[in-house]
């Protein structure tokens, strides 16, 4: 049997007036998720636990099937997986931001999804000037980067900084930078016990990447400079069983996102490295396709995993979500479809979103996400199509976003 997952983030959506009361999925053409729903099951899931923030490391722990209240410490110490950085007992990991300031306003959480090489430059040159035995910056894709405090040598520094422990970092409040679009950043720094040396780094990146030469190229070219770090995610290294253990399958995860990575490293599951994967709508869809199904030559899972409709839900842009989607059905969903359907090979298909990213609201929420499920042992019900209404009018129903993976290897609910 293969098992492929397909995770089309933050696909769900709110109707919306500019579409006539539809969603952006209602309003997209995915012949090939509707196929999947004709001829499958529809169903339902919440993926967040109640109390945990929306976020996609904890939503795709969940699908994958592990109990986030369970396993999550945080969203750096995942991205540190994938890109090598190992964690000691007392280093914390903190997903580092490049984002555009104005006026003191977040504008741009990405800042102008800036170029993965341009990136690697600005991070470098932040750990050359702000790092030190007790903090280190390590270059990851596009905005996505990591600063991990190590805090056994930070006793060692100025006072103030002293005496702090691992958990007095975890337990500091810290915003995700695309949560707080067009707020004021003063009303959104860290709060805790190691808000200090957090804000007091924040604050320092902002002189230094002002004054580097490729953000002044950057803003002659109308882009938007990358003029300050956010920190937030922060983590210390989850210890989780293998995937193979749990399951009893061995497999693969495509994905643009470090994050998504960083779970596949740690629980068994190779990572693959897809040229042209972007994490951004100029992903190579196909290309992700391609390789998840060339990876079942020799494994019997594949997580496929596809940022670009979740990044378009925070920009607010109807038309590129509706893209996204469309692509993401087109090319990923649908060249795993043509792969299978017409062959002997025993297979189902899972395809949902992690969580929904609202165009109106531009950041992740709790809503329950459609499910659809197709192949071998898969009964056949009533929904025809793969919308959040259908979905929602389903009797297939998942409390916990980690019954889905047990349902779906397994064929039952725990």
């Amino acid at each position: 049997m293969k098992y492929i997952v397909l995770i089309g983030d933050g696909m769900a959506d709110y109707p919306l007036e500019d579409l006539n009361g539809r969603t952006p999925l209602e309003a997209a053409k995915i012949p090939n998720m509707t196929y999947i729903a004709e001829h499958g099951m529809v169903g339902k899931a919440i993926t967040v636990p109640r109390g945990m923030s929306p976020a996609s490391d904890v939503a795709n722990l969940s699908i994958l099937g592990y109990d986030p209240k369970k396993y999550y410490t945080g969203r750096g110490p995942l991205e540190a997986a994938n890109i090598g950085v190992e964690l000691k007992k007392d280093d914390v990991a903190f997903r580092c931001n490049l984002v555009t300031i104005s006026e003191g306003v977040m504008a741009d959480y990405s800042a102008g999804h800036i170029t993965t090489k341009e990136a690697e430059v600005l991070i470098k040159y932040l750990d050359g000037k702000l790092g030190s035995k007790g903090i280190r910056f390590y270059p990851g894709v596009s905005y996505r980067h990591l600063l991990v405090v190590r805090t056994n040598y930070l006793t060692h520094g100025k006072a103030k900084t002293a005496c702090l422990t691992p958990s007095d970092f975890m337990e500091t409040d810290c915003v995700p930078p695309h949560n707080i679009i067009d707020e004021q950043i003063s009303k959104n720094l860290p709060k805790g016990k190691a808000r200090e040396i957090l804000t007091q780094l924040m604050e320092s990146s902002k002189p230094l990447l002002e004054a580097h030469e490729l953000n002044r190229v950057r803003i002659d070219l109308k882009e938007n400079p990358a003029n300050m770090i956010w920190l937030w995610g922060q983590g210390t290294m989850p210890k989780m069983p293998k995937f193979i253990d749990k399951f009893g399958v061995n497999g693969a995860v495509i994905s643009a996102v470090d994050l998504v990575k960083g779970i596949g490293r740690i629980i068994g599951l190779e990572p693959i490295n897809v040229p042209g994967a972007t994490g951004y709508y100029d992903t190579d869809y196909k290309a992700k396709a391609d390789y998840a199904i060339k990876s079942l030559d020799s494994k019997d899972f594949v997580y496929i995993h596809v940022e670009a409709p979740d990044e378009a839900g925070h920009n607010g842009d109807i038309r590129a979500k509706i893209a996204a989607i469309e692509n993401f059905d087109k090319l990923v969903v649908g060249t795993v479809l043509k792969e299978f359907r017409d062959k002997n090979t025993d297979f189902k298909i899972l395809v949902m979103p992690d969580h929904a990213t609202p165009i109106s609201l531009k950041r992740h929420t709790l809503d329950a996400v459609p499910v659809a499920i197709y192949g071998k042992g898969i009964q056949k019900d009533d929904i025809k199509i793969f919308t959040e209404n259908a979905a929602r009018a389903s009797k297939l129903s998942f409390k916990s976003g980690c019954e889905v993976m047990e349902y779906f290897i397994r064929g039952k609910k725990r």
